[in-house]
């Protein structure tokens, strides 16, 4: 299978320093082979967290905040630091980036939904990256919604991608916490996401990243049900973006991270092109 329209979604803890600051040598990897995909002829959409880490450490401040509008606005003070790095080393590669803002509520309204696909499918066929995040800045419960892993799936599903790959500080999902068992065993691939593998995802390790393996399952689930491969893999391995993209086209699937295999694509599922219309205009 050819993989057209990729979606990648990179947590927090693989984006910064453990200080909270960014990680600019990991960022110029990442984005270094999204361009190449792109190069080679497919479609990118970014999906980012790290926005209020990214704010935390710009304001020096060391401990998360509970409160909803510390961390609204540390949100937006950390966005804007992301995308002025995302675009400058976009820029030495040739390419551009654009930011996309969403809420849950903006994937639930029909109107919104299709908005957001307009724009998304137009980006794409300019040759831009779409760059994703949750739009921490105005929402309340969202806020709190699983480190964007869900986020993904859910753009993936929307644009009728191909493949979603999410990044993760470890390299896919273990029968047992790989950080407390050294013999445990990874799964390489996953025909379907029983309660049985579901058992096997835990809560968050880390204290920058607000998922953990439970929202990547529930995120693969989501996919895969759309018809989308989905790819859990180490963030930290060299090359490992294009890595992914080539083992799946070889046939290798499992060989990095885990690999969740589809379910047939339905009639319907996503926003169709035929289904599109203009939206409110701009202002």
């Amino acid at each position: 299978m050819n993989y057209q329209r990729i979606v990648i979604k990179i947590g927090s803890s693989s984006l910064t320093h453990n200080g909270g600051r960014l990680n600019l040598n990991r960022i110029d990897h990442y984005l270094r082979q999204m361009v190449d995909l792109q190069n080679q002829g497919r479609e990118v959409l970014f999906v980012t967290s790290g926005s209020i880490v990214t704010g935390m450490a710009e304001m020096d401040i060391h401990e998360r905040p509970h409160g909803i509008p510390e961390q609204q606005a540390l949100a937006a003070v950390g966005q804007a630091q992301l995308m002025a790095v995302y675009n400058r080393f976009l820029r030495e590669y040739g390419a551009v980036g654009a930011q996309i803002l969403l809420t849950a509520y903006d994937l639930e309204d029909p109107q919104h939904r299709l908005n957001a696909y307009n724009t998304m499918i137009n980006l794409l066929k300019w040759g831009v990256i779409p760059i994703i995040n949750e739009n921490d800045t105005v929402a309340t419960h969202e806020i709190k919604f699983g480190d964007n892993d869900t986020l993904s799936a859910l753009v993936a599903r929307l644009v009728n991608a191909d493949l979603l790959i999410i990044l993760s500080d470890v390299d896919g999902l273990y029968r047992s916490d790989p950080h407390f068992d050294s013999k445990a065993a990874k799964i390489d691939r996953v025909e379907e996401i029983t309660p049985e593998i579901e058992a096997f995802a835990g809560g968050t390790i880390n204290g920058v990243g607000r998922g953990g393996m439970k929202t990547k399952i529930s995120a693969a689930k989501i996919a895969t049900s759309a018809g989308v491969t989905t790819v859990i893999g180490p963030a930290y391995r060299t090359y490992v973006i294009l890595e992914i993209v080539e083992m799946l086209e070889k046939g290798a699937d499992g060989q990095i991270g885990t690999t969740f295999l589809p379910r047939p694509r339905q009639p319907g599922t996503g926003t169709q092109p035929s289904e599109v219309k203009e939206g409110s205009e701009c202002v």
